[in-house]
């Protein structure tokens, strides 16, 4: 047994959805599946023998609903969980309080498609996962309860003529493992007035819509799953849609985003490079670009684009990260300003954004 490997426990009552995705973890040399459970107790035996470095965990499961299984886990015997879940609405808002409970990232379980969805699903699957086994882990227990209310040269296209002035400050944020709770920290401490937002967190497909709603009933902000056209105004904040890469554009004065299919630019869709890139080219100087908690490189070459551009710009710190990736990788390339604790950089963002 290689000691390097990543061990993973699938927790799941479906033979089906535990046999995919045994096979997609183990088609990555770095993961070891060393067990599937088809309920809580079973995993809990099993834990009892080996203890992985992860779990996945399904939240509607009979005998033990996994949201109880986690609490317990959290509780007792901490280990990094990631959410398995099904593409589904309804339950968006149990996976959000998994987050809260100290789970440390989603991912949606495989399902029949085309070549390209499965490779890309299988990238995105197997990071998560690798991810979690590095994660600093702290046990959260919920503040509310809300009901909801590549490169990237290959997703901007050239850039055009001069376009007029403006001073109005755009921020535009990335984040990826651990980011659900480090922005709900950051967006639940701005006033009502606070410069427009643009956000990147890795999430998959329909979860932003359910985040963005839960966010949009925590905060003085109104935030919104974004769409193409969606105006970057001061009291809003967009949060770029699962599954598909956003950009920020200008038309005159006025800062707006573009919602765009295109192929995974580092690993991701949507990706912060992207985002970070576009705010550079039609931003600039009036931007505050902020990485966050995260694993991986996304958005450290965009971040320094933004920087040479003349934006502020911003990393959350080791300390209070969940996985100190994105930001490192930010800091390293020397496309950061200020590193700051989590609980510091509203602060900072209102500042540089006056």
């Amino acid at each position: 047994m290689n000691p390097h490997k990543v061990r993973v426990l699938i927790v799941d009552d479906s033979a089906v959805v535990r046999q995919t995705l045994s096979e997609v973890l183990s088609s990555d040399p770095e993961i070891q599946v060393i067990a599937t459970a088809g309920d809580p107790f079973v995993a809990a035996d099993r834990i009892a023998v080996e203890v992985p470095d992860v779990i996945t965990l399904d939240i509607e499961m009979p005998r033990m609903d996994g949201l109880t299984f986690l609490k317990k886990l959290m509780n007792q015997h901490p280990i990094p969980v990631v959410i398995c879940s099904s593409l589904a609405d309804e339950g968006a808002q149990s996976t959000f309080r998994a987050l809260e409970y100290g789970a440390v990232d989603i991912i949606t379980k495989p399902r029949l498609g085309t070549k390209q969805f499965l490779e890309e699903s299988r990238i995105t699957i197997c990071q998560v996962v690798k991810a979690a086994a590095g994660a600093r882990l702290r046990h959260l227990t919920p503040s509310h309860t809300v009901e909801p209310k590549l490169n990237a040269d290959c997703i901007l296209s050239p850039a055009t003529h001069a376009m007029a002035e403006t001073t109005e400050k755009v921020i535009v944020i990335g984040a990826s493992t651990g980011g659900t709770e480090a922005l709900k920290t950051v967006l639940e401490a701005f006033p009502s007035d606070t410069p427009g937002i643009v956000i990147v967190q890795h999430m998959p497909e329909l979860f932003t819509r359910a985040f963005a709603n839960r966010l949009d009933g925590l905060c003085n902000i109104t935030v919104k799953e974004a769409e193409t056209n969606d105006s970057v105004i001061r009291g809003r904040a967009l949060i770029a849609p699962g599954n598909h890469h956003m950009l920020l554009k200008r038309s005159g004065a006025r800062y707006y985003v573009e919602i765009k299919d295109g192929p995974l630019v580092c690993r991701h869709r949507p990706s912060v490079d992207v985002l970070f890139r576009s705010a550079a080219r039609y931003a600039g100087q009036n931007a505050v670009g902020v990485i966050l908690t995260g694993m991986g490189d996304d958005g450290a070459h965009g971040m320094l684009e933004m920087k040479q551009a003349g934006a502020t710009t911003i990393a959350q710190d080791e300390a209070t990260c969940v996985v100190f990736g994105m930001p490192k990788e930010a800091i390293k390339l020397g496309g950061v300003d200020k590193v700051l604790p989590l609980h510091s950089v509203s602060n900072a963002i209102l500042t540089y954004g006056r």
